[in-house]
C-alpha cells in the first residue's frame, strides 16, 4: 500500500463526512424554517385579532364621540347665529 492509497482513502472519508455535515445542516435549516414560519403565522393571527378588536372598540368609541361633537358644533352654530341676530 502506497501513499496514494491513503490519500484516496482520506479523500473518500472527507467526502462522506462533508456530505453528512451538509445533510445535517440542511435538516437543521429546514427545522428552523418551519419553527420560524409557525411563529410568524401565530404573530400574524394575533395581529389580525388585535386589529379586529381595536377597530371594533374604535367604532364603538367613535360613534358616541361623533354624536357629542356634532351636538356641540350645533350648539355653537346656534349661539353664533343668535349672537349675529342680536347684534343687528
Amino acid at each position: 500500500m502506497g501513499i496514494e492509497w491513503f490519500r484516496d482513502l482520506i479523500i473518500c472519508i472527507l467526502g462522506l463526512v462533508a456530505t453528512g455535515v451538509l445533510i445535517f445542516i440542511a435538516v437543521l435549516l429546514y427545522s428552523f424554517y418551519h419553527r420560524t414560519k409557525s411563529i410568524l403565522d401565530s404573530i400574524e393571527t394575533i395581529s389580525r385579532t388585535i386589529q379586529g378588536i381595536t377597530s371594533y372598540v374604535g367604532g364603538e368609541v367613535a360613534k358616541p364621540l361623533i354624536q357629542v361633537v356634532a351636538i356641540i358644533q350645533g350648539i355653537r352654530q346656534g349661539i353664533d347665529t343668535m349672537s349675529k341676530f342680536f347684534k343687528k
